[in-house]
């Protein structure tokens, strides 16, 4: 009888997040397969690593291997399921880590999820891919900004938004260049970039693509309509928006989304769940942001998507342990490397 493999559901973070990452990871735990793995919540926040385990005191992770002592056994973790929502799980710098152990984890590579994570980098990045984007300038604190030039080269309305970030924290619509410094101020809040983009008035849709039994999957796309000024952490979390899911589109469109998600997932070389955001105008499909460690929480749209498509979440998450132990087991076996012996 093949032994339970221990899985750490990994959540927290340093940013403006953890909170949303906290409801994450207790709907991920409830939605790991017992009969297959045995789940640990771990809390990676700043210097305090722990694991969490149900009806018992925390236990400190020794992060020269990533392992704890737990009910007086040591316990070695054979897979992570990152839910992280910003710093340092969606930024590549736990990937990183996980790498130099070789510990498998649920999420895209430590390059991509560094690259998806900074807006601006990304979607330079991605500007051959003939996907339209808006026209944008990344500031850096401490620049000085012309609000009265960036409201003329970019028109108004325009948002405002930390470079890298999510949960809409410090993002703003600006409405006037008067405003513009205020709504810098915010962003910088949470991150020392920020970016200016054009507002495009349309349909704003979010499109989940994943691996799946080694085969590439768009999930149904989702609307989203906000009764706030854009989709913020009211709209997102409080119930602050309809969010329909199929989304009310010609199946043409539907198509071009689920198309362009996998074309962008693929170019990205992206691994586990991610989830991609456009604004649909005028025929136009303009991408938004690609998010590759997308929220799990009772209102996010992945789980959303997944019902929507008739998967079974508990399988699902499954296979993203395994894909994670697929994928990291070729790295570990140096024997059948063949190298020039002058290498």
């Amino acid at each position: 009888m093949k032994m339970k493999q221990n899985v750490a559901v990994v959540y927290g973070g340093d940013s403006s997040e953890a909170v949303v990452s906290a409801k994450s990871a207790s709907n991920v735990l409830g939605w790991v397969d017992r009969q297959r793995y045995n789940p640990y919540l771990v809390r990676i926040q700043g210097g305090s690593w722990c694991v969490e385990p149900e009806g018992g005191d925390a236990a400190p992770i020794d992060r020269a291997d990533f392992s704890a002592v737990v009910g007086g056994a040591r316990v070695r973790f054979d897979a992570a399921l990152i839910v992280i929502h910003g710093a340092p799980g969606e930024n590549g710098v736990l990937q990183s880590y996980f790498d130099l152990l070789r510990v498998p984890y649920s999420t895209c590579s430590a390059f991509v999820s560094a690259l998806t994570f900074n807006k601006f980098a990304c979607k330079a990045f991605l500007a051959d891919t003939g996907v339209a984007m808006a026209k944008a300038l990344l500031v850096r604190r401490g620049d000085e900004v012309d609000a009265e030039a960036v409201a003329a080269a970019l028109g108004l309305p325009l948002f405002v938004k930390p470079n890298s970030g999510g949960s809409s924290f410090g993002a703003a619509k600006v409405k006037s260049a008067a405003a513009l410094h205020g709504a810098l101020r915010e962003a910088f809040r949470e991150d020392g970039e920020a970016l200016i983009e054009e507002f495009i008035d349309g349909t704003e849709l979010s499109c989940g693509a994943m691996s799946l039994n080694g085969k590439e999957t768009a999930l149904p796309v989702t609307e989203v309509v906000s009764k706030n000024e854009f989709f913020d952490y009211g709209a997102k979390y409080n119930g602050q928006s309809d969010e329909i899911t199929p989304a009310r589109l010609s199946a043409e469109q539907t198509a071009l989304v689920q198309q362009t998600s996998l074309r962008l997932y693929r170019r990205l070389g992206c691994s586990g769940i991610v989830r991609v955001d456009y604004i649909l105008s005028r025929g136009t499909l303009y991408l938004l942001e690609v998010n590759t460690t997308p929220g799990m929480t009772a209102t996010s749209f992945i789980p959303q998507q997944l019902r929507a498509a008739g998967l079974d979440i508990v399988a699902v998450v499954s296979e993203l342990v395994e894909d994670a132990i697929r994928r990291q087991a070729p790295a570990a076996d140096h024997a059948t490397l063949n190298l020039p012996s002058a290498l």
